[in-house]
């Protein structure tokens, strides 16, 4: 993907909320979306954090902060071994 889209927020009746709508303000959410540069290179490869591109680790970093946790394992995979250990 050139750009990797992410919704951050969620716009209801002109107010802002980071939280989940619910009910009837569902149908009137739309979403605030945040693009981040994507990557098109095969990442399953990649063993080490160091070795996943820039953006990749952007991207990672970015949803790390929006959680609050870092990740212990990054899948890059469907293979078992196709893992990164932080």
């Amino acid at each position: 993907m050139q750009r990797i889209p992410i919704c951050v927020a969620y716009d209801v009746d002109g107010r802002i909320r980071e939280d989940f709508p619910s009910g009837g303000e569902l149908k009137r959410a739309r979403p605030v979306i945040e693009h981040l540069p994507g990557f098109s290179r095969d990442i399953s490869a990649c063993r080490s954090w160091q070795s996943l591109p820039q953006a990749a680790r952007d991207y990672i970093g970015f949803i790390e902060r929006a959680l609050g946790r870092d990740f212990a394992y990054i899948s890059v995979g469907a293979a078992r071994e196709e893992i990164i250990l932080r």
